[in-house]
Order: C-alpha cells, then sequence, then structure tokens
C-alpha cells in the first residue's frame, strides 16, 4: 500500500490504537480537526480520527511504539506500515501572567503549525435551524478546553513562544461567525497586528465573506499572508440542508469574495475547505473546484468525519475509494492552475494534515 493510499485508508477509516495514552494529546470537540491525532507517515504528518465512531470500528490497529518510537499499523495482523507520533509542545506548559494555559489558546495542530479559533462562539451554532450540521465549535468550550475570546496579546504571548520553543513554522486563526457585517474579519486583523508584532510567522486568516470587499485589504495590511473561506458544500441543496445558517451567504457572494481576495492576496493564496461526504457528488466538487482553479483560489477537499454530539453524528464517512475519485484529478488540476500546497504561505492546504491531496500533488510532481 503507498503512502498515499494509507493515509487515504486511515482518514477515512480512522485508528484504533493499542495504547490511547501515546503521543500528543488528541484533541476533542471545537473547531476542526477534531477527535483526531497527529501521526507522521514516511515525511507527512497527518491527522488521523480516533474518537469518532468509524474509528471505533476501524479494522487498522495501531501497536504500542518500539524503543525508537515508530508503532506498527496492521489490518487483520497484516502489517501495512509504520507511523510515529509527534510529542507533546513544551509551549503547552506555559500559562500567561492571569493563568491561563497556553494550551487553552492555540494548539499545535499537525507537527508544526500553530492553530486558535479567536472566538469560540459563533451566531448560528445556538439555533437548532441554523447551525452547520456538523459543527462542534461550543464543545471544547463548554468542556473548559479553551476560552471563548481569545485577546490579540494572549495570542501574540503564544504565538512567540511556540516559534521559540517548538519550532513552529506558520499559524491558521479561524473564527465563530460574530454578529456585524464583517463576519470575522475585524478580529483577524487586530489579532494578525499584535502577532506580526510580536513574531515573524506566516498567518493564515479564516472567516465567511465579509459584506464589503474591502476587508480583505484591511487583513492583509494586518498581517495575514493567506485567506480561509470555507464552502464547505458546493451544491445548493447540500449547502441548504447541512448548514442553512450558513448557506444564506450565496455562492455568487462567495465567488465574488473569492474574486476580491485574490487580487489582494495572490494566485494560490486565498483557499476554501470543501467537505467530501455531505451529500455533493465527486462530480460536483471537481466541477467546483475547476472554476476555483479559474480564478487562484485553492480547494482544498477533505474527508467528512463525524464528531460526537453533533447532529450528524450518524451520519457515514465517504470511503477511501470516493476519495481517490476526487484527489487524483483534483491534484493535477492544481498543478495545472499554477498552485500547490507547497506554494501556499501559511494555512491548511500548507499543513495538508487533513487530507491525502498534498501527497497527490508530491506524486504528480515526481
Amino acid at each position: 500500500m503507498s503512502e498515499a493510499e494509507l493515509i487515504n485508508e486511515l482518514q477515512t477509516h480512522g485508528m484504533r490504537m493499542v495504547d490511547p495514552t501515546i503521543g500528543m494529546e488528541s484533541r476533542r470537540g471545537g473547531a476542526g480537526p477534531s477527535d483526531h491525532k497527529a501521526v507522521t507517515i514516511g515525511g507527512t504528518t497527518v491527522m488521523v480520527p480516533v474518537h469518532t465512531a468509524p474509528a471505533f470500528d476501524s479494522p487498522y490497529l495501531v501497536q504500542a511504539p518500539d524503543a525508537d518510537g515508530m508503532a506498527e499499523v496492521t489490518k487483520s495482523g497484516v502489517s501495512l506500515g509504520r507511523l510515529k507520533f509527534p510529542q507533546r509542545p513544551r509551549f503547552y506548559d506555559l500559562k500567561t501572567a492571569d493563568g491561563i494555559a497556553y494550551h487553552k489558546i492555540a494548539t499545535l495542530h499537525s507537527r508544526d503549525v500553530l492553530a486558535t479559533t479567536v472566538l469560540q462562539e459563533c451566531i448560528r451554532y445556538a439555533s437548532r435551524k441554523k447551525t452547520c450540521q456538523f459543527c462542534s465549535i461550543g464543545q471544547s468550550l463548554a468542556a473548559g478546553r479553551t476560552i471563548a475570546h481569545k485577546t490579540p496579546a494572549q495570542l501574540a504571548e503564544v504565538a512567540k513562544a511556540a516559534v521559540e520553543l517548538d519550532g513552529v513554522k506558520h499559524m491558521v486563526m479561524t473564527t465563530g461567525t460574530p454578529a456585524g457585517k464583517d463576519r470575522g474579519a475585524q478580529v483577524m486583523v487586530e489579532s494578525a497586528k499584535a502577532i506580526k508584532a510580536a513574531v515573524d510567522l506566516p498567518i493564515q486568516g479564516q472567516c465567511e465573506p465579509p459584506e464589503d470587499n474591502v476587508w480583505h485589504e484591511h487583513m492583509f495590511q494586518a498581517g495575514v499572508d493567506n485567506l480561509g473561506m470555507h464552502l464547505e458544500a458546493v451544491t445548493p441543496e447540500v449547502r441548504a440542508r447541512v448548514m442553512p445558517g450558513k448557506a444564506q451567504v450565496s455562492l455568487d457572494k462567495y465567488f465574488d469574495s473569492f474574486k476580491a481576495a485574490v487580487r489582494v492576496f495572490g494566485r494560490g493564496q486565498v483557499s476554501t475547505y470543501i467537505i467530501a461526504g455531505l451529500g455533493d457528488t465527486p462530480e460536483a466538487i471537481l466541477a467546483t473546484s475547476q472554476e476555483l482553479c479559474k480564478i487562484g483560489v485553492y480547494p482544498f477537499v477533505v474527508p467528512f468525519v463525524p464528531i460526537s454530539g453533533t447532529p450528524m453524528e450518524s451520519h457515514p464517512t465517504p470511503n477511501a475509494d470516493f476519495m481517490a475519485r476526487i484527489l487524483k484529478p483534483l491534484s493535477g488540476m492544481i498543478l495545472r492552475a499554477g498552485m500547490s500546497a507547497e506554494a501556499s504561505k501559511a494555512g491548511c492546504a500548507k499543513c495538508g494534515a487533513c487530507s491525502a491531496l498534498s501527497i497527490y500533488e508530491k506524486l504528480r510532481v515526481a
């Protein structure tokens, strides 16, 4: 089994572990990736589900690590390869002057990416009629694993420590959508300014398309290097069913905002997260991805992972074949458009840990 195939299998099926305490703590609830553990396969670190219903029944079992920290992955007793777990980052042991643990402000994704949800609340999350059916942004806040609003000063302090102590290479800032026409762009501006004043760290900001496209320029001038505005689903009927509130921001508005953002950030420095398995067909995802590539937006396609406690906790995950039908042609489409995960300055596409997409890109380049 190739590296890309193994990653695709693990991300769609999840994995069971002989010793669940191995490696860095897994993430439960909150903004994604949730209910995952980071593992390194070959030279690639990816996020693999461990606390989801499919993972509990996964045919893939991870054995206890050897003296070198390497663990064997087996299926029906047959070895498929070896992996390693990134260790707990040193900045997790620190606290702010007012006593807040750094890991409640930002967390390590993959092995060298700092991630935070600046506002851990969303105007739609409390409404059953408006909430995204797959979202668990409120879970980590309710469990006391994070705080509702990370201030610019707190984010700057943690980012500086993560770079100095753990060699973090770039940062992802997302947010729940607040009330207001900026749709989260304002907190991106405030946070990026503070972080860039403290440490030289590439930043991806993530928010819904602001009503006024001038916010793209404001975010860029504040220090946001890469912008993510996430479609999640690509067809109107699926959007209306799985994210009824967010679907009120039309696809036309998204594409208008994408075009405006590319003019500011540049081709390949604007991306969108697309979740395969919500109901869109591979053909629909590829058709939308083609349109995104034409205007210079990187379509980062990931497999759906059901999170416990959400309305879609029992929704099936896409299988590895379904994902391969998308990711293989998509990787070529992205490269032909002059974009790549490697060329992204920061963010989900550059990290690549939630999808096998960047592996398929590397295979095509090779």
